[in-house]
């Protein structure tokens, strides 16, 4: 099932075009790795996708409705995001931040039922940090942290998780354990979950991702597998295997 579809579409900001012409989907249980030098256009995409930027023209379809048409709770239902780098949350244990992933689901004094409590501890368990829930976030590694950001994102129970670069500044290790965490997630849900993450990590997503799309330096979206794409990375100066 495609649960993301780009019709025709045009992005960027006001008046300048960072890229047109763009038609893509992403099916459900994929892991998708957005890849292209910088500069061509990754962040805005995924902006783009996730309902924070509007469409210069085309069309952005979730779930076969267009998201214009989505209220920002209902997009909030729709696609979580996660950013790069550590967020700034203060003394925050990893426990509360996972739990605001619940947002779109409570009443507008945030409380937590039950059942979100029990959706909250799954996702703990699913990205391998139970032991964290009771640390501050601040005192956590920079790649344990990221996985508390993953743990929100899955908690928000959304069809699309978008990542932008995510493990921009991780260690090997952590870059690795993080994009297979996110491997395993799309699996495990694949009627429901597809995963869209920009990348410089080559390696990694050559190795993972069930999609690529190249952007390439004149802003074209190519999609495909890695051999699909092998002499387009090429000529763009990506690593191909």
């Amino acid at each position: 099932m495609n649960i993301l579809t780009l019709y025709n579409l045009s992005i960027g900001y006001r008046k300048r075009v960072v890229a047109q012409g763009i038609n893509a989907y992403l099916k459900a249980g994929t892991l998708t790795c957005l890849v292209g030098r910088n500069g061509t256009g990754k962040s805005t995409l995924l902006k783009t996708v996730a309902g924070n930027l509007t469409a210069l023209e085309g069309r952005v379809k979730i779930c076969g409705r267009d998201v214009a048409t989505y209220s920002r709770n209902d997009m909030a239902r729709k696609v979580s995001v996660v950013r790069t780098g550590r967020p700034e949350v203060g003394l925050m244990k990893a426990y509360d931040i996972v739990a605001l992933g619940r947002t779109p689901y409570t009443n507008i004094w945030g409380t937590l039922k039950p059942e979100d409590h029990a959706v909250i501890q799954e996702c703990l368990e699913k990205v391998g940090i139970t032991h964290l829930a009771e640390r501050a976030v601040s005192t956590l590694s920079d790649g344990e942290c990221q996985k508390v950001m993953v743990a929100k994102a899955l908690a928000q129970q959304t069809d699309i998780i978008v990542l932008d670069e995510p493990t921009a500044f991780l260690d090997y290790p952590s870059k690795a354990e993080t994009m297979a965490i996110m491997k395993d997630i799309v699996t495990s849900r694949h009627d429901m979950t597809a995963a869209l993450m920009s990348t410089h990590d080559m390696e990694l997503a050559l190795r993972l991702a069930d999609c690529l799309w190249l952007i390439t330096s004149s802003h074209e979206l190519l999609c495909g597998t890695a051999e699909e794409l092998r002499q387009h990375l090429i000529a763009e100066g990506l690593q191909a295997i």
